[in-house]
């Protein structure tokens, strides 16, 4: 507080001061492009007919286009439920390229992925 300055005065510099830092630490900034992905793993093991394989693989298809024009990640999980879909459909390969772009982005899931590639591998 200054020579000569209220209480008062001292309070409102400190709102006005301290207002935009603590809104800028109240924001939540959602790190990963979500779009439909927690939707369609729900539907696929609580309601597995609901939504046909491929209009599911379309959805997150079109949802990894929407996230890169974004410039935001999709969140882990995404790239092995989508490579999981494309086995489902009958396309390997494309399945293969989804487990790797996964273990590659998310090294925790290397195990996993790593037993899903030799799944993939073997047929």
């Amino acid at each position: 507080m200054e020579p000569g300055e209220t209480v008062n005065a001292s309070l409102l510099k400190f709102v006005l001061l301290g207002l935009p830092l603590l809104l800028t630490g109240c924001q939540n900034p959602n790190t990963y492009y979500w779009g439909h992905y927690e939707n369609l793993v729900y539907v696929m093991y609580v309601k597995p007919d609901k939504v046909p394989l491929p209009l599911q693989v379309q959805t997150l298809e079109e949802d990894l286009h929407k996230a890169e024009a974004a410039h935001k990640p999709v969140p882990p999980g995404f790239h092995a439920h989508l490579g999981y879909l494309y086995y489902q459909t009958g396309k390997p390969e494309l399945a293969r390229q989804e487990f790797e772009d996964e273990k590659a982005r998310f090294p925790e899931s290397a195990v996993l992925m790593d037993r899903l590639l030799a799944n993939v591998t073997k047929k």
